[in-house]
């Protein structure tokens, strides 16, 4: 599971990234507000922890892009301004959470999967685009109101994709939906599952772009 942590201060930055990946995450960090748009408009993230106060351009002002593109990403605020009116404004531009440094790193990483575990569980069980419906509950997947069987490896890669729709997913996020930590990962097992849903379900479905990964293009 990927975060993005946009902190421009460099020793509170690493050390947050090093507790959130001995947490289990992969983790990005970004020190200006133009690499955290640039960031969340190429990559997708379970999570995003955000500083106000990022050179170049504002954490509001890259919590605004965010939220203008109906990126409903997780967003805690993390940040030194701790008025009433900067928490209201933080949370009026669209973060789920405001958090005031210094803070509680055991604190931080239960708001962490908190709201993680409630995104997930507002997935609804049924996603749907161009013609294909994923039902997340009966596990079943349909073209254009037909039946298509799929294998369980191309089902987790279909539904992870279908979950980010329009934002591009890594081969190792991928893999991660697939295998846990005790498990060792097949070569080419994504390769092999996005060739045969594709065969399955159309060749334009799943578009790839080198260094970035996987995504199925938002549409009807």
């Amino acid at each position: 599971m990927r975060l993005l942590i946009a902190e421009d201060d460099p020793m509170l930055g690493r050390g947050l990234k090093r507790a959130l990946q001995g947490a289990g995450y992969t983790v990005d960090l970004v020190v200006t507000g133009d690499e955290a748009m640039a960031a969340t408009r190429v990559q997708s993230y379970a999570l995003v922890l955000l500083d106000l106060g990022l050179p170049n351009a504002s954490g509001l002002d890259a919590l605004k892009a965010l939220r203008s593109r109906r990126d409903a990403t997780p967003v805690i605020i993390v940040t030194a301004r701790d008025r009433p009116e900067q928490k209201v404004e933080g949370l009026d531009a669209g973060a789920d959470d405001y958090v005031v440094k210094p803070f509680d790193l055991e604190e931080l990483l239960a708001r962490i999967r908190a709201h993680i575990r409630r995104r997930e569980q507002r997935t609804s069980d049924a996603l749907q685009a161009h013609g294909v419906r994923v039902d997340l509950a009966a596990r079943t997947v349909t073209l254009q109101g037909a039946a298509v069987q799929v294998t369980a490896k191309e089902f987790k890669v279909l539904a992870a994709l279908m979950r980010r729709m329009g934002q591009f997913v890594s081969k190792e996020e991928l893999e991660g939906a697939l295998y846990d930590d005790t498990t060792e990962v097949e070569s080419n097992t994504i390769e092999t599952a996005v060739y045969g849903l594709r065969r399955k379900l159309g060749s334009g479905l799943i578009v790839t772009a080198r260094g970035l990964g996987y995504t199925i293009p938002k549409g009807a």
